[in-house]
């Protein structure tokens, strides 16, 4: 298995007419990879600029990080070209890697806008490779620059940050940083496109967590009856459990719950709602053992989310 490490660079809208009127938030305007073997020794590499074909001035903001102007990509291949080109330079058997959760989502994103080959029907699993670095060197959590990592790790500095090609190049030095088979296990889920159907959903549990990826769902309230994604058995065991705090929310949006498990003692689960490519709702659940810390936490944060319920309740009747 060869792994593939990409890094993108994207335009946008430079002013809120051209953005309005586009359908098409980030025009990727520059293709940057590096093709690691097994033994994540360099073999080969990739990079292309593109011809800007949505946006044909170049944002000010994005010009000045990556030191490109509209002109320089006038006589560049299309976005089709490239991507074809590129799709095909990856081979077989591979995964991407990627800094960050963007670029997985950009380029289905623009390969949907020009009708392209889906990249996948389903969730694309992945490496994050800066939630790697942390799991690796620092508290799982903190998530750092690429610029940080590479200074961190004692590499090289001798090319400029913020290009595709050589921002994807930093990320393969620090890849072959990470040594620890365990780290690994680590894999991210890129779910732009969402399981089919209920068989193809995501059920898969890493050194401390569990993580479910659901199917999508007309709206929240069709999400939120299922059974599945309500759900509180033990990952660990499967038994039934006893809950101590019902599901709740503060802002439509994230959902809490904590229960016991007579096995494991308490776990705590978290339930995101998001919207998928066909603006159809589904959920990413994560569940973790955690200590009373951790319970009285999330006390605090039902009684703020009823706090702001008593709040809009008494708007709302002032309002009337």
């Amino acid at each position: 298995m060869n792994y593939i490490v990409l890094d993108l660079e994207w335009n946008q809208a430079a002013d809120l007419k051209t953005k309005i009127e586009n359908q098409l938030l980030f025009e990727i305007i520059e293709v940057g990879a590096v093709k690691l073997n097994e033994y994540k020794q360099q073999t080969d590499s990739f990079h292309e600029l593109i011809k800007p074909q949505v946006f044909h001035k170049m944002n000010q903001i994005t010009g000045e990080l990556v030191h490109l102007s509209i002109d320089q990509l006038d006589n560049c291949r299309s976005f089709k070209e490239v991507v074809s080109d590129f799709i095909k330079w990856c081979g077989e058997d591979y995964i991407f890697c990627t800094w960050g959760n963007l670029d997985l989502l950009e380029l289905q994103r623009n390969m949907d806008y020009y009708n392209m080959p889906q990249l996948a029907d389903e969730p694309i699993k992945y490496y994050d490779v800066q939630k790697l670095f942390s799991i690796a060197f620092e508290d799982k959590k903190l998530r750092r620059t690429l610029e940080f990592a590479v200074d961190y790790l004692n590499i090289e500095k001798d090319i400029a940050f913020h290009r595709a090609d050589s921002d994807a190049y930093y990320t393969a030095k620090v890849l072959q940083k990470i040594q620890p088979l365990e780290v690994f296990i680590n894999y991210s889920f890129d779910t732009y496109r969402t399981p089919e159907t209920k068989k193809d959903e995501i059920h898969i549990v890493f050194d401390d967590y569990e993580k479910y990826i659901s199917r999508a769902f007309e709206n929240k309230i069709e999400a939120m009856s299922d059974k599945e994604v309500i759900s509180t058995k033990c990952y660990l065991c499967k038994s039934r459990t006893k809950k101590k705090i019902q599901w709740f929310t503060s802002n439509g949006k994230h959902y809490y719950s904590v229960f016991v498990c007579g096995n494991h003692g308490m776990f705590k689960s978290k339930i995101r709602i998001k919207k998928n490519f066909d603006n159809k709702v589904y959920v990413i659940k994560t569940t973790k053992k955690i200590g009373d810390s951790d319970y009285h936490e999330i006390i605090n944060k039902r009684e703020h989310a009823r706090e702001l319920r008593k709040e809009r309740r008494h708007k709302a009747s002032k309002e009337e």
